[in-house]
């Protein structure tokens, strides 16, 4: 093919790395989590219900975020509009649990505040960014 004929690139570069840089800061995170919990189940007087809630729902978080990121990376390199749909509206899930443990918790540690709201800045950049690329995918398909 020559240079002429090929087709451009919608990809977003952008969004490929803030993807990769959640996955590491979402590992990070989930290890922190882990973490916390153990500490609250020993020094807090935290309900056993509300703990294996809290644990269930972070096993959920994981699930639901490994999902979203694998469909943003591989809707943003193929250039598939409903693989990067799937991931934005995983993202709304995703985001909602990060509010759930900024907020909602029996026990909020400030440790927990700070790795929420830059998990949840990570996710309204993700979140303009694959609106973006949704655009210039379905964009380059009528033309």
């Amino acid at each position: 093919m020559s240079s002429s004929t090929r087709l451009p690139r919608r990809s977003s570069v952008a969004l490929q790395v803030l993807l990769l840089l959640n996955s590491v800061y979402f590992a990070a995170f989930y290890l922190a989590e882990i973490l916390m919990f153990l500490y609250k189940g020993i020094l807090l007087p935290y309900p056993s219900h509300t703990l294996v809630l809290d644990v269930v729902l972070l096993l959920l978080f994981l699930g639901l975020e490994t999902l979203r990121i694998f469909y943003g990376w591989r809707g943003n390199l193929c250039e598939r509009s409903l693989a990067s749909c799937v991931s934005l509206f995983l993202l709304g899930a995703c985001a909602s649990l990060a509010v759930y443990y900024l907020l909602l918790q029996t026990f909020v540690l400030r440790l927990e505040v700070v790795l929420s709201a830059v998990l949840l800045c990570f996710y309204s950049l993700e979140f303009l960014l694959g609106g973006f690329s949704v655009l210039a995918f379905s964009r380059s398909k009528v033309f």
